[in-house]
């Protein structure tokens, strides 16, 4: 009978969660597990459900994984208060060791891919910051499909969580300055489909430390708390405060049998000689989850190393056709996608050529336009220049004219001048013959001077002998009055040259420009030039003035083509990946607040400084004995 129950009996009320839907579903009381799995898978189109699980809440709050052999009713599932409703998630259960080679359908990509993305937003998956950017980056191509630079818009991808909280929290940047980053790497990605994309994110995804790995608290002999990490390779042993780096690890073939008795869990191993490897956890739940999970991991780790099943082999030659399919179909899409951007682009081309030409008309039109009017201008300009060349020539008469005047002026001016010397030097020589003259007039002077001295002496002694005279006698009177008369001619004469004065003669002239002739001033002054410029002015112009039919050799070389190109690219990006990571991280370097780092940080950075990483030291682990690596477990 069919699990489901009919609308007048819904007794078991389930609804299921996916990452991208809600499933609900109406089931009888004795549906088991695998009924209610089956159902899921059925609807989402999943048929590599080996991966996949139902998680749910139990009656005690313990998440636990549905069990396939029970019914549904019987397995302790807390019922939803609100809406009655049994809540359940379908999660990745198990993890692939590569998922390139072993995902096979779209849809189990899908999911994967989903799941990986919110353990690592919600730090569940650590993720190293320049990663994350790298993953965020792919998250935005599988959203929004290739780098369109006409329909993407600044702060587009603002709005949606693309980076772990403990990213953006341990720097100091903004979200722009993280959306830059991440439109960097998304402008760089290779046009690829939704699937494609979602490949590279897991291949990327499955390098990190704690990608697969299922982590229980648990104890060795010496009561050290350790780490327990189930992967699909086997068995890692981690410490307490370091979930990146194992200690020591044990692959599935080198487990026999895993076993428990209440706390203690026993792990027989292959090689007989080593002995068990044992530890001990607190809580039979979790003893119970360890169990379920080894026992699943090590089946599918010994399916991987077998021949495919008719099953497996079925659904990769579909996979693979459709894949063929799709990718002839691309490349259909993308050689007429370039024919039509060809053709866009030449149309373009045209109408910017069209374009230009109408410019270059304008542009010559314009050009004609302006070339009439710089005719114009330019017989305006000679009528006006031969205008200012008469009026030039006429004021050149007018200063070679004045020139003359002034020329024949400044030799009048000189002749007036050298007689004017000339007759300085007559002056001065008439005043240097006064002078002597006047030298000899006073030494006469001087003589007459004397004489009068010596005539008023006279005189007096001639009055002496004149009044001894009288006295003496009357008789020669008559002879001393005419003595006196002589005297006294004689001292009028003295009397009229000592009074005589010589005029003087002051005379002034001037080596300047100004002169003075006749009591009038006449100024020379310097001809002046004549400056005559022509300002010409010219103006230069510059102007340029179907349908494919492919037969199955064809669409066979056409993927092989494909698939070698694709495999050339991975190959040549790889190292550039690698490239633009160290260089993203020594960008975002600077920003880094180191108080808000978290131990995990931490961690990764000494790894990334003794060059570490997750397969690197597996591989060191591995290369111990199955013997050492027990012994240095208990002594843990």
């Amino acid at each position: 009978m069919s699990p489901f129950g009919s609308k007048k009996n819904r007794s078991l009320p389930v609804r299921v969660s996916t990452f991208d839907s809600e499933l609900e579903f109406d089931l009888e009381p004795r549906a088991s597990g695998q009924d209610l799995f089956d159902l899921v898978c059925r609807t989402i189109g999943l048929r590599e459900s080996w991966y996949f699980g139902l998680q749910y809440v139990d009656t005690r709050s313990n998440v636990s994984w549905l069990k396939m052999d029970k019914k549904v009713k019987d397995q302790r599932i807390e019922l939803h208060a609100n809406n009655n409703f049994y809540i359940f998630s379908f999660y990745a259960k198990y993890f692939p060791e590569n998922v390139s080679e072993e995902l096979i359908q779209e849809i189990t990509q899908h999911l994967f891919f989903l799941q990986v993305k919110q353990s690592i937003l919600s730090m569940d998956i650590y993720c190293r910051p320049e990663a994350s950017v790298l993953l965020a980056s792919y998250a935005v191509h599988v959203q929004y499909g290739p780098y369109d630079y006409e329909s993407y818009k600044d702060g587009m991808l603002a709005g949606g969580e693309l980076l772990p909280k403990g990213v953006t929290d341990q720097y100091q940047m903004t979200p722009e300055m993280w959306e830059e980053r991440i439109k960097t790497w998304y402008m760089d990605h290779e046009p690829m489909t939704r699937d494609e994309v979602e490949m590279e994110y897991l291949k990327i995804a499955q390098d990190l430390d704690m990608y697969g790995v299922n982590y229980f608290p648990i104890t060795n002999k010496n009561k050290t708390k350790l780490w327990l990490g189930v992967t699909a390779v086997g068995l890692n042993i981690y410490d307490e405060r370091d979930k990146l780096t194992p200690k020591t690890t044990f692959q599935w073939n080198e487990i026999r049998h895993v076993s428990f008795d209440d706390k203690k869990f026993t792990i027989r191993l292959v090689d007989a000689k080593v002995s068990n490897f044992i530890f001990y956890s607190q809580d039979l739940h979790i003893n119970k989850m360890i169990l379920d999970l080894c026992k699943g991991n090590h089946d599918l780790y010994m399916r991987r190393r077998k021949p495919d099943t008719m099953e497996i082999q079925q659904m990769k030659a579909q996979a693979k056709e459709e894949k063929q399919r799709r990718q002839i179909e691309r490349k259909k899409f993308i050689r007429e996608k370039k024919l039509r951007e060809k053709a866009e682009h030449e149309r373009y081309e045209l109408e910017k050529r069209l374009e230009h030409l109408q410019d270059e008309m304008r542009m010559a039109s314009d050009a004609l336009r302006r070339s009439e009017e710089t005719k114009e201008l330019y017989f305006e300009k000679s009528r006006v220049n031969e205008e200012q060349m008469q009026l030039t020539e006429c004021k050149a008469n007018h200063f070679k004219t004045e020139m003359d005047r002034l020329r024949e002026r400044q030799m009048k001016i000189e002749r007036e001048k050298h007689d004017l010397e000339k007759k300085i030097r007559d002056a001065d020589f008439y005043v240097h013959q006064l002078t002597v003259e006047n030298d000899k007039r006073e030494a006469e002077t001087e003589k007459l001077k004397k004489e009068l001295i010596c005539a008023k002496m006279a005189e007096r002694e001639a009055t002496a002998r004149l009044l001894n005279f009288l006295n003496s006698g009357r008789k020669s009177s008559t002879d001393s009055l005419l003595t006196a008369s002589t005297v006294s001619n004689a001292v009028n004469n003295a009397s009229s040259i000592a009074a005589i004065s010589t005029p003087s003669l002051t005379t002034s002239s001037s080596t300047n420009d100004m002169v003075t002739v006749g009591g009038a001033d006449l100024t020379i002054t310097h001809p002046y030039h004549l400056v005559m410029g022509d300002n010409s002015s010219g103006i230069s112009d510059d102007f340029e003035p179907k349908e494919f039919i492919l037969t199955g050799n064809e669409m066979e070389q056409i993927t092989n083509e494909m698939e070698s190109n694709h495999l050339e690219y991975l190959r040549k990006t790889k190292n550039q990946v690698q490239n633009q990571l160290q260089t993203l991280r020594s960008e975002i370097a600077p920003h880094k607040i180191e108080e808000n780092q978290s131990n995990f940080d931490i961690l990764s950075e000494a790894q990334i400084k003794a060059g570490e990483n997750k397969y690197s030291t597996l591989k060191k682990l591995k290369s111990g004995s199955t013997k050492a690596r027990v012994a240095f477990f208990e002594e843990l």
